[in-house]
C-alpha cells in the first residue's frame, strides 16, 4: 500500500478509536438500524454447523455477534482497525454469553490470515472506507475456503439516504469544504450501479448477485437524530469542528427545520437504502 493510502488508513484507524465512545452510547439505535442489512448478509452466508466465519469491520461486534449466536458450534472471528471498537464488541459478545467469539485488530488490506481459513467472510459498511477496495476484496478472496461465501453491504445512493443528507447537506451548504479526491473513501462510494458486481468478479469470486435492502434510523425526535450524527459520524464532527459558532447553530437550524418538513408529525423515523452484494470462491 502506498503512503497516500497508509495515511487515510492511520487516519481512519485515529477517528474510529475516537469516536468508539459515541457509538458505545448510540450501539443500540445503530444496531437496530442496520440489523436489516445484518440480516441479508447471513441470510446470503447461511451459517451452520462448525462453521468458521470471518467479520470484516465488525466494529461493535455486528453482524459477527448474531452470526456467532447461530453457531454455538463454529467459531466467529471479528476485526476491525480500531482497537476502542472491538472492546465494545467483546463486551458485548460477554454479555451475551457468547463463547466461541474472538476479536483481532487488523487491516482488511493484510488479513493475518491463512489461505482458505474461513468457511463466509461478511463485512457490513466496512468497503466504502478501504483506501484500497480492490485489495481488501483479494484478501476477503484469499482467507476463504473452496466454495465459501462472502457479503458486504454498502449504502445505496444518496438520494435514498436522507438520514445523511439530512445534515451533510445542511453542512456542505454553509461550509467550502474541499471536494474529496475520485474514489476516496465516503459514503456513497459504492453505490455506483455495477460496482459489487466487479470488484467481486475481479477478486475471483463467481454467481456474484445484489440486492437492496432498506432500514430505517428510528430515532423519534429531531434532538435524538442530531445528538447521534453529531457524536458517531465522523465527517460531520469534523466538518462541524471546522465551523465557527453562528455556521454551526445556522446548521443545526437547517436540519432541524429539514427533519420537521419531512417528519411534521414529529415521529422522526427515516427511511435507508443499502446494497448487500453476495459471491462464492
Amino acid at each position: 500500500m502506498d503512503s497516500q493510502l497508509e495515511s487515510i488508513r492511520e487516519q481512519q484507524q485515529a477517528s474510529w478509536n475516537r469516536f468508539s465512545a459515541g457509538w458505545k452510547k448510540w450501539d443500540e439505535l445503530f444496531m437496530d438500524f442496520l440489523r436489516p442489512m445484518g440480516d441479508e448478509i447471513i441470510r446470503w452466508l447461511d451459517p451452520k454447523g462448525q462453521d468458521v466465519v470471518l467479520d470484516v469491520a465488525g466494529g461493535t461486534g455486528e453482524p459477527g455477534l448474531t452470526i456467532a449466536a447461530r453457531i454455538p458450534q463454529g467459531r466467529v472471528v471479528v476485526t476491525d482497525l480500531a482497537a476502542n471498537m472491538l472492546e465494545i464488541a467483546r463486551e458485548n459478545a460477554q454479555r451475551r454469553g457468547l463463547a466461541n467469539v474472538e476479536t483481532r485488530v487488523c487491516d482488511v488490506c493484510a488479513l493475518p490470515f491463512a489461505d482458505q481459513s474461513f468457511d463466509a467472510v461478511s463485512c457490513r459498511f466496512g468497503f466504502m472506507f478501504f483506501p484500497d477496495m480492490d485489495l481488501a476484496a483479494r484478501e476477503m478472496a484469499r482467507v476463504l475456503k473452496p466454495g465459501g461465501r462472502l457479503a458486504t453491504a454498502v449504502w445505496n445512493v444518496a438520494e435514498k439516504n436522507f438520514w445523511v443528507t439530512a445534515i451533510m447537506g445542511a453542512i456542505n451548504r454553509n461550509m467550502a469544504l474541499p471536494a474529496p479526491a475520485p474514489g476516496a473513501p465516503g459514503m456513497f462510494r459504492c453505490a455506483q450501479a455495477g460496482w459489487g458486481e466487479a470488484l467481486l468478479a475481479q477478486a475471483g469470486l463467481k454467481n456474484v448477485s445484489v440486492r437492496e435492502v432498506a432500514g430505517r434510523l428510528d430515532c423519534q425526535t429531531a434532538d435524538v437524530y442530531w445528538q447521534a450524527m453529531t457524536e458517531v459520524a465522523a465527517p460531520v464532527v469534523a466538518a462541524l469542528g471546522q465551523a465557527d459558532e453562528a455556521t454551526g447553530e445556522k446548521i443545526r437550524e437547517e436540519v432541524y427545520r429539514a427533519i420537521e418538513q419531512k417528519f411534521p408529525d414529529g415521529n422522526v423515523r427515516i427511511d435507508a437504502s443499502a446494497l448487500v452484494v453476495y459471491g462464492e470462491k
